[in-house]
């Protein structure tokens, strides 16, 4: 979410893009795990901040962690597209989502190596597809 806002590479300059990590939010974790379940604690914020064409990234190791499969689920009642990077053959989360990235691993420190180059992979290629757009509306 940071390099969202801010940047990835220090090379490109571009406006800041909307983004939060749900997993920040301890006071709302907190309340909705006492209040709800640790289960919901995703999906009852994406309730409250979500929007219709909005994208939500699901990050889970092991594919069954609960807490993202309901936020996904909850996405995709929204309108919301959902993207999930996920480990160990997709576990219960695979075929939930918009779009997957399966680590065919059961390697925990494989498998969050892969995220994390797949997590920049995916930003570059937003800037770089926002750096396009920018050349592409000043050649018009």
């Amino acid at each position: 979410a940071a390099e969202l806002v801010v940047r990835l590479r220090p090379s490109v300059s571009r406006r800041a893009l909307p983004a939060i990590s749900l997993a920040m939010d301890s006071s709302a974790i907190t309340a909705c795990a006492n209040d709800f379940s640790f289960d919901d604690i995703f999906a009852r914020s994406l309730e409250a901040l979500g929007q219709k064409g909005d994208v939500l990234l699901g990050i889970s190791t092991s594919g069954n962690s609960e807490n993202v499969k309901r936020a996904l689920k909850k996405a995709s009642e929204m309108g919301v597209k959902t993207i999930a990077f996920l480990g160990a053959g997709g576990g219960k989360i695979k075929n939930i989502c918009d779009l997957e990235y399966i680590v065919p691993s059961d390697e925990t420190g494989r498998v969050q190596e892969v995220h994390i180059m797949l997590g920049h992979a995916l930003m570059e290629t937003i800037e770089d597809r926002l750096i396009e757009q920018k050349y592409a509306y000043l050649l018009v």
